[in-house]
């Protein structure tokens, strides 16, 4: 698959079957997300790999109640209506893959942006080979509370950036529309 291919065919993945992901492609995917570029080529990057599905849940969990009582306003008021998702017991934020891949870095000027970097090219990697990702909005508020980074083992120096699920998705996710770009062209 070619790079065009690649970014024009990797979709949010927000179904996977109960299929593991083996070390072998976690660590390929890993590979990938650290050939992006870094600032300062400082390469800073710390892969957190969680398989264990009972941590799963309890970060799904955490997470839910954590959102829910640092955003209730913000979570009324998003139109794609959060809250009664995240009031129920039953939704996984994590939609049931079995991997979630924490990308974190010391704390600095560039760190999301480095972090964010090595996501797109595990995302895009993972999809080449015919696995799902989603980037877990949700689980980035309790992450980054000392109980996240503690269940994570994440040193308080790290700030987990990007929470991404891997996993063997259920079925093809359909394309979505994209807005035409706003571009100003300044001659």
């Amino acid at each position: 698959m070619d790079v065009r291919e690649a970014i024009f065919g990797r979709r949010a993945v927000r179904e996977f079957t109960t299929a593991p992901v083996d070390e072998s492609a976690l660590r390929e995917l890993v590979d990938a997300a650290i050939q992006a570029p870094s600032a300062v080529n400082q390469q800073p990057w710390l892969f957190t790999i969680v398989r264990n599905k009972e941590l799963l849940a309890r970060i799904s969990s955490e997470a839910k109640s954590h959102m829910l009582k640092t955003s209730p306003a913000a979570l009324a008021s998003h139109h794609f209506h959060f809250l009664p998702i995240l009031n129920d017991p039953k939704f996984d934020i994590f939609y049931g893959a079995p991997v979630l891949i924490v990308i974190s870095a010391p704390a600095g000027p560039w760190a999301i942006e480095d972090c964010s970097l090595a996501a797109e090219n595990l995302m895009l990697a993972a999809h080449a080979r015919g696995l799902g990702t989603c980037w877990i909005g949700f689980a980035q508020g309790w992450l980054g509370t000392p109980e996240g980074r503690t269940a994570l083992k994440i040193s308080h120096s790290d700030m987990p950036v990007a929470p991404v699920v891997v996993g063997h998705p259920k079925s093809a996710s359909p394309a979505v529309a994209r807005k035409p770009p706003r571009i100003e062209w300044i001659s």
